[in-house]
């Protein structure tokens, strides 16, 4: 089975014709942005913007039925509060405390929004990265916040060599 995360933009789109059972040209899986077949670290840090959750719950996924005992964090930023996918499934692992959940978003200033709000800042990291040096990192998001992440990770003390990335850009992706 295969899941798809669509963006919609200005909402005007119609999915009307996607009921089960309709084809679908798929290409892929294209790229360099995958889990390791193996991995020394037992904690994980994710940090995903927007639809960057898409391939980093498909990791996360992976990393919490593969490796259970590895202490995993997620950093998760949206524009809006109703743009965060898979959140129930999320919150579902962080109360059965397999997850480090924080979520934060940069352009809802509705009253519904109780947590935090604004750009993933250092703060944040410094939050759900417990030990630096041995810590797998894996961002994936536009690519302001992945180029911010990897610097913070970098000062914070995590070596280049366990920072994982996929970006991308609005006019391209």
């Amino acid at each position: 089975m295969i899941e798809l995360l669509i963006a919609m933009e200005g909402g005007s789109e119609n999915l009307g014709w996607a009921v089960a059972g309709t084809l679908v040209d798929v290409e892929g899986p294209l790229g360099t942005f995958t889990f390791p077949a193996t991995i020394a670290q037992s904690r994980l840090l994710f940090v995903a913007g927007g639809t960057g959750i898409a391939p980093v719950r498909a990791m996360l996924d992976h990393a919490l039925r593969v490796h259970p005992s590895s202490k995993i964090s997620l950093l998760y930023s949206t524009r809006r509060s109703d743009e965060f996918a898979f959140v129930d499934e999320l919150r579902v692992h962080e109360y059965a405390g397999r997850l480090e959940l924080q979520q934060t978003v940069t352009r809802d200033d509705s009253a519904e929004w109780g947590g935090r709000r604004g750009r993933i800042a250092r703060s944040d990291f410094e939050a759900v990265l417990h030990e630096p040096a041995s810590t797998l990192c894996f961002v994936c998001g536009p690519s302001s916040l992945v180029s911010e992440s990897a610097a913070t990770l970098r000062e914070l003390g995590v070596p280049d060599a366990l920072i994982r990335s996929d970006r991308w850009d609005r006019a391209t992706g």
